[in-house]
């Protein structure tokens, strides 16, 4: 038995991964973005380890939730699910950043550092990362007229290449970055053309599974098959360059010296 908590698991992917979890006989800890989300789950909610209740694009609201999270115990494996897809203009979070930006990329990253480290780590990303581009000149979308495709594809690039650079930085930790596939949620729409189980069973897998195939780090999984990431994702150079952006803006660093 694992003790997994999920982000984003009110509905959708993170929802469908939390039950799965939950009926194989794991202790789930939910997240809710409001206290109104979580009384919307308040029967499943009852049949979790806990649900922990805080907005992903405020950094100090993030914070609480990592408390909330380390109140309740270490956990096994950390599922970062949450997301927002096309944002109609930047937005201006409590820091000032973009929201897709905050919550996509800045959230996750602010939880890995704050959370008790667990064994295994899954970042939800996306096959638009592939267009992502290679730059951080504008990483927070300040200068650029806004693009909300674009914003998107970026967030997904920058955190399938963080999980990439956790499975560098920290060899004693398992971490992956999921592409579950155009699926029909809240987000894909229901005429998206991907299956929804399997869209949450591979984040599952490798979040619980003893089985070999699901104990390997730093890969990039669609349907649990390792698939190849925009070239970016591994190349160190890139990885160093955005976890360097990312402890500029949030004064938050990851990654001490030589570890």
């Amino acid at each position: 038995m694992s003790r997994i908590f999920i982000t984003g698991s009110t509905d959708g992917l993170g929802l469908a991964a939390a039950r799965t979890l939950m009926n194989e006989g794991h202790d789930v800890v939910l997240h809710a973005r409001s206290r109104e989300r979580a009384a919307a789950i308040s029967e499943r909610s009852a049949a979790a380890l806990g649900i922990v209740i805080g907005d992903l694009a405020s950094a100090t609201e993030v914070r609480s939730i990592a408390e909330q999270v380390n109140t309740i115990g270490r956990m096994d494996a950390v599922i970062h699910n949450a997301g927002i897809y096309l944002e109609r203009s930047r937005g201006d979070t409590p820091e000032g950043h973009a929201r897709t930006f905050a919550v996509n990329t800045l959230a996750p990253y602010l939880l890995t550092a704050w959370i008790t480290r667990p064994a295994r780590l899954i970042y939800l990303t996306s096959g638009m990362h592939r267009s992502g581009g290679n730059t951080l000149d504008d990483i927070d979308w300040k200068k650029r007229p806004w693009n909300a495709s674009q914003a998107y594809s970026e967030s997904k690039l920058y955190i399938a290449t963080l999980a990439a650079a956790i499975a560098r930085h920290w060899p004693d930790v398992l971490s992956n970055a999921v592409d579950p596939g155009w699926v029909p949620t809240k987000m894909g729409g229901a005429g998206a053309p991907d299956d929804l189980e399997m869209g949450h069973l591979t984040q599952t897998w490798l979040a619980a599974s003893d089985e070999g195939a699901a104990k390997v780090s730093g890969g990039y999984w669609y349907h649990r098959q390792q698939r190849d990431a925009a070239v970016e994702v591994n190349d160190v150079g890139f990885q160093e360059a955005l976890v360097e952006r990312l402890a500029g803006l949030t004064s938050v660093r990851l990654f001490e010296e030589g570890g």
